[in-house]
């Protein structure tokens, strides 16, 4: 296990190049197993969440080489349809892989996927989806079994506008008979990216990034060379850091309309920020006034994968916060790490009461899932003293060598490995 020390209280100032978005790379990496030919994607951030997925498509039998900070992915060779347990344990996002090995061969095998214990995260509407396309599923002794000789093209309406399920159903049917129609469809700027990767290899998808999309099947799609679009959730991280401690900050590769809501609560809280092409510019006193509801919704809504780090932003800003969580059930357990930090938070339900403290201080708390980790970690900047956060593993599933990136900013920061 390693660990983080961090010694509190000083400013950010400078520039940070923000990753691939963790959450474009993986439904892209589950996609290239849909082509024989050669796919190379740029820009593979160097994160444990993307190396299980590689080793997922290892032992599917694809070959993979690393290549110029990206990876390029040859599945001419692969010849399983199972996806190993003791992989999707580890990754939530394993699951995508039922629609690509699907469309490939027609038959697929998975265990039921890991990832932060967040919540619940039912995969209903995952498998309502791949049913409506003539999939039929089994599940049994904790693994779901799918089988499909043919892949029919279906109208198919979401209860809700899963990412995960929008995503699963189009790699399903970019290669099914005739029209899928996905109503409910989420819109989140990660399906537009998996739409223009799927059109550059020859598939006909229209609609991503609003509540329908279309999906004409093609018989055949072929290799390319994409470069992901970058981490909201990753720029988000360093602009609320920036925000509570002070200083400034420009993120580059991140277009704004991205995080729209996140920098409209930021400038609520007083920072100024300053938008151009893809550079955002923070500047902040680190003296905020609170915001009184945060709600967190599907895009263009505020993002649930920034809700912990803004609610430990919260925590030193003048006045009350309300933070409501609508997306997952368990998703303030790292309150109880920000307490003993300091922190004025009461916890009922989906909802966090966070009244603001005049400072925080060092202590020793444990990241339990990815979000809450860096929340965490921006709750240690602020503070007063030395901060000791245990159990990295869980952050090093989404960002890549943060701690290099925060050191560059300023921050007073260290691994160690325990």
């Amino acid at each position: 296990m390693e660990k983080f020390i961090i010694d509190g209280g000083g400013r950010l100032n400078g520039s940070v190049r923000i990753q691939s978005a963790k959450n474009a790379v993986l439904p892209l990496l589950a996609a290239s197993v849909l082509t024989d030919e050669k796919v190379f994607i740029r820009d593979v951030p160097p994160i444990t969440d993307v190396e299980n997925m590689l080793r997922i498509l290892q032992e599917l039998g694809c070959t993979i080489l690393r290549a110029e900070g990206g990876a390029v992915i040859d599945s001419s060779n692969a010849v399983s349809h199972e996806i190993p347990a003791v992989l999707t344990k580890e990754i939530r996002s394993s699951i995508f892989m039922l629609g690509s090995v699907l469309t490939r061969f027609r038959r697929a095998r998975i265990s039921y996927p890991g990832g932060c214990d967040i919540g619940l995260r039912p995969i209903d509407l995952h498998l309502f989806g791949l049913k409506k396309l003539g999939v039929e599923i089994v599940e049994e002794g904790g693994y779901i079994s799918c089988y499909a000789d043919r892949l029919k093209g279906a109208e198919i309406q979401l209860d809700f506008p899963s990412v995960g399920a929008t995503e699963n159903i189009m790699l399903a049917a970019v290669k099914a008979e005739g029209r899928t129609t996905i109503g409910n469809a989420a819109k989140e700027p990660e399906i537009v990216d998996l739409q223009n990767f799927l059109n550059l290899m020859g598939a006909k998808v229209q609609g991503a990034g609003s509540a329908t999309i279309t999906v004409d099947g093609v018989k055949k799609l072929r290799g390319v060379e994409y470069s992901p679009m970058k981490d909201r959730i990753e720029a988000g991280t360093f602009l609320i850091a920036a925000a509570s401690v002070g200083g400034e900050v420009v993120t580059e590769g991140l277009f704004p309309e991205n995080i729209a809501a996140l920098l409209h609560k930021l400038r609520e809280n007083g920072c100024k920020i300053y938008a151009k092409n893809d550079k955002i510019h923070i500047r902040s006193d680190g003296r905020l006034k609170s915001v009184d509801l945060v709600q967190t919704s599907p895009f263009p809504g505020f993002p649930t994968d920034l809700q912990a780090q803004y609610t430990a932003l919260s925590c030193t800003a003048q006045g009350t916060t309300v933070v409501e969580e609508n997306l997952f059930e368990t998703r303030f357990k790292y309150a109880g790490e920000l307490k003993r930090m300091g922190a004025d938070i009461t916890v009922r339900g989906k909802t966090a009461v966070v009244r603001g403290v005049e400072r925080l201080h060092g202590a020793s708390v444990t990241a339990g899932d990815l979000r809450g980790g860096a929340a965490l970690v921006l709750a240690a900047l602020k503070a007063e003293g030395k901060t000791t956060v245990l159990d990295l593993s869980h952050i090093d599933r989404g960002y890549g060598e943060f701690e290099r990136k925060l050191r560059l900013l300023g921050a007073k920061i260290r691994r160690y490995r325990v």
